[in-house]
């Protein structure tokens, strides 16, 4: 096999892990590029104006790990305070480049500038002001005209980077784009390259380059295609600004974690990244040990051995496309994904709240939950008595052994899919591929395995495999999302089945349920967009958002948003189903879609008040006992 000029170049390689070329700049001690570590960093939650409690919060970050700390910037005042935490932090005898976050505001970036090592703009806010979401239309010279409104902006503020070595970010949030952007694309991963484009474009003609981009989204499969398009559109603008990495309001707890690393992982796989910040809805801190762990788990796969390229004419990377497969047993075509529980080297442990689909097991006696009863069964063939209840397994070697007729699983490596098995998938139609892999780089030779099925034609359904040893729920969680995360956001997979021997049957179930929500494809649970916070947060974000899921977790499907102010409010609340958001100091203001519908109530009603909206709407339901 060989691979072909359909190629997307987006990347270094589909088949070879290896970092994305992109160009070193400098915030101020520290260095941001492909020749470099990829940077952790996160951002404080404190009031900005509070010098000592900042100042406090990066020094933690930093302990744990961080190289970079972003601390909310809002006005004049919160920009002018800035010296006073970098003081601060140096009195204590710690020095690590600070990043002023400005939405909005111009002025305060300007002063920002001559104080911290880096400035994030937004372009969907620097200089258009707040969202109306009113433009429909835009002719091509109102459009030039809104560009000659950014350059008018922009561009001092540019000339006090240069002056002081100030480097920028241009981060463009989904959700986030300027009315005019809006207008002429829509809020779409084109709409989003497009606002970074522009400003781009604008800082090269000046002559600066000290330049980071991001593009960020809490939706995982808009956040990968839309970075994959930017990395893209640099390559064709012959540019190679580094890349920061992120999946906005992705929550707390392992909801949070397998969202961030879905995301991140899918990115990082391929070799795009080179700064990155999980955004949990918990104090900073605990943002960076998720963050290191996705580092190492990608640095470990420099130098792997080769994987056999093939055609990659069928990939889609820039946008959702389903591999077609047909329907064998309950898996593949417009079947819901399926949940398979590896049981082989494992025990059932714990009470499961939701059962798989199957499981496989070497015991056919093996004893299973009272809710897994109608359950499918897959055991080795040798021990199998075949019904519509218990499917047979079959390796490599046992090729010859399979026959027409009942549901068969055929469990297979990329280094398996030979001429032979080939042949043998086109003449069978009652065959469920279960894809595993020992491979340094199981994504890519996962990845592989499915450009070379689309290749020959092949439409079985294809469940992803992967084995963890001597580890724990905490790493599983993380390693495992990202491992996984790029195939299933690609259109990927009927199925999931992991291998943990040192899970509990219950953490093996909900790991396998969370990554196939966090990746699109199958929603078992409520969905929640929650902020991580900052110091524009009017509210505990972290005990409001507990609170709302005690109280809503139970809506399977539904999507709610927790946003601790407008700025991550009405537009980053994306594709959100209700909203609850920060709307003044004890006030929260409640959103269907983005659509506002009760403002400034209480902060003591506002759960309940949610509720009832839920309930107005016919998204209700109660809870089982």
């Amino acid at each position: 096999m060989s691979e072909s000029n359909h190629l997307p170049q987006y990347c270094q390689s589909l088949f070879k892990y290896e970092r994305f070329k992109t160009c070193n700049i400098k915030a101020g001690n520290v260095i941001i590029g492909a020749d470099y570590p990829v940077r952790l960093q996160s951002m404080t939650t404190t009031n900005t104006l509070n010098t000592k409690e900042t100042a406090e919060q990066c020094i933690r970050v930093y302990k744990a790990g961080g190289k970079l700390v972003r601390i909310t910037t809002q006005g004049r005042r919160e920009a002018e305070n800035l010296k006073a935490i970098k003081e601060e932090i140096s009195s204590k005898g710690y020095n690590f480049p600070l990043v002023a976050d400005i939405h909005f505001n111009p002025n305060a970036a300007e002063i920002a500038a001559q104080i911290v090592d880096k400035v994030r703009i937004n372009p969907g806010n620097f200089a258009g002001g707040a969202k109306k979401f009113e433009l429909e239309n835009i002719s091509n010279e109102m459009f030039s005209q809104g560009l000659s409104e950014i350059k008018k902006k922009l561009i001092p503020f540019l000339e006090i980077c240069k002056k002081n070595n100030t480097a920028i970010r241009i981060g463009a949030n989904h959700g986030s784009l300027s009315d005019r952007i809006m207008a002429k694309y829509g809020d779409t991963p084109e709409g989003m390259v497009a606002s970074i484009m522009e400003y781009l474009k604008i800082c090269r003609e000046n002559d600066f380059n000290n330049i980071v981009l991001s593009i960020k989204s809490s939706n995982t499969r808009v956040m990968v295609h839309t970075v994959r398009l930017l990395a893209a559109t640099m390559i064709q603008e012959k540019m190679n600004y580094p890349l920061h990495l992120g999946v906005t309001e992705a929550g707390a707890g392992e909801d949070g974690r397998i969202k961030s690393a879905v995301g991140i992982g899918a990115l990082l796989a391929d070799g795009l990244g080179d700064t990155i910040r999980v955004s949990l809805t918990e104090d900073p801190e605990a943002e960076i040990p998720v963050a290191r762990e996705l580092k190492e788990h990608f640095e470990a796969l420099e130098n792997h051995q080769p994987i056999e390229p093939t055609s990659t004419g069928h990939y889609s990377p820039f946008s959702y496309k389903k591999r077609e497969s047909m329907t064998v047993g309950c898996a593949g075509g417009e079947k819901p994904a399926m949940v398979i529980a590896d049981l082989r080297e494992s025990v059932v442990s714990g009470e499961c709240k939701i059962a798989p689909e199957a499981y496989i097991t070497n015991d056919p006696q093996l004893i299973v939950p009272e809710n897994w009863k109608d359950c499918v069964k897959i055991i080795p063939y040798t021990k199998a008595e075949v019904s519509d209840n218990t499917w047979p397994l079959f390796k490599i070697d046992d090729l010859d052994k399979i026959k027409d007729g009942n549901v068969t699983i055929l469990e297979l490596t990329y280094n398996e899919l030979n001429t032979k098995c080939i042949e043998i998938l086109k003449k069978q139609n009652n065959i469920i591929v279960l894809l595993t892999t020992d491979h340094q780089n199981g994504i890519a030779e996962q990845r592989a395995f499915f450009l070379t099925l689309q290749h020959h034609g092949i439409n079985h359904p294809v469940i992803i495999h992967r084995k963890y040893k001597n580890t724990t729920i905490e790493k599983t969680q993380i390693i495992a999302a990202a491992d996984m995360g790029l195939l299933f956001l690609d259109g990927y997979g009927d199925g999931i089945s992991i291998n943990a021997n040192d899970l509990t049957t219950p953490e093996l179930i909900d790991l396998q349920f969370g990554i196939l929500q966090a990746s699109r494809v199958r929603f078992s649970k409520t969905e929640y967009i929650s902020c991580p916070g900052c110091g524009r947060t009017l509210f505990d974000l972290q005990s409001t958002t507990k609170m709302v899921q005690e109280k809503t977790g139970h809506l399977k499907g539904l999507k709610i948003a927790v946003m601790g102010c407008i700025v991550n409010g009405i537009g980053e609340m994306a594709d959100a189903d209700y909203g609850y958001v920060g709307a003044g100091p004890g006030k929260i203001s409640l959103f269907r879609k983005r659509e506002l519908i009760k403002k400034s109530i209480p902060e003591k009603d506002a759960v309940a008040e949610l509720i009832s909206l839920i309930k107005e709407n016919g998204d209700w339901v109660n809870p089982e006992n």
